[in-house]
């Protein structure tokens, strides 16, 4: 299972590439290919699968029911825009044009470990976000998320 560690800042060049911390890079299977597969992440950021995570999702996503409405909703709005990318001789990635507004992605990024997946958040939101959290409500959101009772 591949596993991340980390939060590295990066810029966007003009052609909307940018460099894959070396951090990142040596967390990757060396066995394995420099293939992605980016989307909208769940918050205003995109979120980059290494393939072996992606794949096992997909699977999941392609089995479940078609003739369920929220199933196909859930599919269109999960798979819409995800894009296959793969590193290129300079170690860069090229993010899709049409993601970029979902993640209000211009130029200063920060990219952070997400367990198995890479969040790519817009440097200014990525720190808004943090400064709304005080140790207190950290503490709070810890306990309940820790404590919850995992549903199969």
């Amino acid at each position: 299972m591949i596993g991340f560690l980390g939060e590295y800042e990066a810029t966007i060049d003009s052609k909307g590439r940018f460099l894959l911390p070396a951090g990142f890079k040596k967390q990757l299977p060396a066995d394995a290919p420099a293939r992605f597969v980016i989307n909208r992440g769940f918050e205003k950021c995109l979120t980059l699968y290494p393939l072996q995570t992606w794949e096992p999702i997909f699977t999941k996503i392609s089995l479940k029911n078609d003739f369920d409405p929220k199933v196909r909703e859930f599919r269109r709005y999960f798979l819409n825009g995800a894009t296959e990318v793969e590193l290129d001789t300079a170690g860069r990635l090229l993010l899709p044009k049409n993601l970029m507004p979902h993640a209000s992605l211009e130029k200063d990024i920060v990219l952070v470990s997400a367990v198995n997946k890479i969040e790519i958040w817009d440097k200014a939101k990525y720190d808004q976000f943090f400064d709304s959290y005080t140790p207190e409500s950290f503490s709070i959101l810890a306990n309940e998320v820790m404590n919850r009772k995992e549903v199969e």
